[in-house]
């Protein structure tokens, strides 16, 4: 059973749910005073330790019924009510009779007959014979046509018609009727017993590849600093259970700095007229109160090229959704949306698909400087003092109207402007690129080509 626990455990984490160290030892723990007997004490116990969010718990429900499933009865012994004259009469029978089969036919007999469960061994050298070993990843489709083709590796299919020889050469042995029908039935209760531990091993290599393949794949560093353009479905998807992890990260920084600055800067003119009556001396010293949560103002580029960059920006900006004042949310291609509610009101993987419909895709119609305008008329109020305006976009435009006298605007309004482009300094100012023209606009300009990056720079909105 601890064999099992510890591969359970491996599944889910390959399976995407996070379970650090600390919480199997805290699972370890509570079956260790819980105990296994009691099966949904047990199942909540690992429930409560292992899964911190509503999201994991059907990825928990459906590997807790693989790994912790009714476990296969064992095979029954058809002839322990047998007399010994009857089982030699059987044993008789079945000699003469497997002389005619192959062995792997002869093997399932045996265990069919004497009710001997198939070792590990023979059960990993019929999958070998079945091809399970040539195929690095097993799904559960896959296992259960492995489980079939194991079957038929034992002679399966002929195994009725084997059992009817055996049953007419024992009654023209003279076997009593009522032994015969007590032999049908254990053999075929052996053999839904024997098709389940067939499928329970199927099923248990599927899942140890399933941990061993995510074991194999990239380290997670890696992926991070590849470009978001380079990145295939699997590696998108690996990141996006990545994300929480670090905007986890990014949330422990921000709440140390608003620790360490809560008193915040010394004011020097508060402290000089509270120690007036002290004729000078600080022994009263007075700070400034320090904003430390930011106000945000969100401009995002959801071109073609751009939305992997636009879909990690938002995942990370909802993880940090308690460490930000409040946000105004703005998507552009062709024009400007106030995509706000959408990710106020839906949970982020739907609202990033409601987003991306709203503003579908074209061919070359990025148009910034027509979406700046539209800000500018519209929503120049929700910018002020204190509010951090960040630009997510590659600065093409198409080769229209820039927009620069309104990010200008916007610049001398807000508290900071930082501006987060994917693709190299190199690159910019070429085609029709207009970011050497943005950036003297800018309070902070960021690169962000991979996630890596992209977490930096979200590390700067929180200052």
């Amino acid at each position: 059973m601890e064999e099992r626990i510890a591969r359970f455990i491996a599944g889910l984490r390959a399976s995407g749910v996070r379970v650090s160290i600390a919480e199997s030892q805290d699972a370890w723990r509570a079956i260790s005073h819980l105990g296994i007997q009691d099966r949904e004490a047990f199942r909540l116990s690992l429930r409560s330790t292992l899964v911190k969010d509503a999201s994991s718990i059907p990825v928990f429900d459906d590997l807790f019924t693989q790994y912790f499933g009714q476990a296969p009865p064992p095979l029954l012994d058809p002839q322990a009510e047998l007399t010994p004259e009857q089982q030699q009469m059987l044993q008789n029978m079945v000699q003469q009779m497997l002389d005619q089969l192959g062995s792997n036919v002869q093997q399932l007999l045996d265990w069919l007959l004497n009710g001997q469960n198939p070792t590990q061994d023979e059960l990993d050298a019929l999958a070998d014979q079945a091809g399970m070993n040539d195929m690095p990843s097993l799904s559960r489709w896959e296992a259960e046509q492995i489980a079939r083709r194991m079957q038929r590796m034992l002679g399966w299919d002929w195994l009725q018609e084997v059992l009817d020889n055996l049953w007419e050469a024992l009654a023209e042995q003279g076997m009593d009727p009522h032994t015969i029908e007590q032999l049908k039935e254990q053999v075929a209760q052996n053999q839904e017993r024997l098709q389940e531990q067939i499928g329970e091993y199927a099923g248990q290599h599927m899942r140890d590849n399933r941990v061993e393949n995510a074991q194999r794949q990239k380290p997670i560093n890696d992926l991070m600093q590849r470009p978001f353009g380079s990145l295939n479905q699997t590696d998108m998807e690996r990141l996006r259970q990545e994300v929480r992890r670090l905007a986890a990260r990014l949330r422990s920084r921000a709440a140390l700095r608003q620790k360490r600055g809560k008193q915040g800067k010394l004011d020097p003119k508060s402290t000089i007229r509270a120690n007036l009556r002290y004729n000078g001396v600080p022994f009263d010293v007075r700070y400034r109160e320090r904003r430390l949560k930011p106000k945000l103002v969100t401009i995002l580029d959801v071109s073609t090229s751009m939305r992997p960059v636009a879909e990690f920006f938002l995942r990370l900006l909802y993880e940090l959704q308690d460490q930000i004042q409040k946000t105004r949310s703005f998507a552009f291609i062709d024009h400007l949306e106030d995509v706000t509610p959408d990710l106020l009101t839906t949970q982020i993987d739907e609202a990033i698909t409601v987003v991306l419909t709203k503003l579908p895709s074209g061919y070359y119609n990025t148009d910034l400087g027509y979406s700046l305008r539209q800000f500018e008329t519209a929503y120049l109020d929700t910018v002020d003092s204190r509010t951090t305006v960040v630009v997510l976009g590659d600065g093409r435009n198409n080769y229209n109207d820039p927009g620069l006298e309104v990010l200008s605007t916007i610049n001398r309004r807000a508290r900071r402007l930082i501006w987060m482009n994917p693709e190299h300094p190199a690159q910019w100012g070429t085609g029709d690129s207009d970011m050497l023209s943005y950036a003297p606009n800018c309070s902070e300009v960021y690169q962000v080509c991979n996630l890596a990056q992209l977490e930096q720079a979200i590390d700067r909105i929180l200052l």
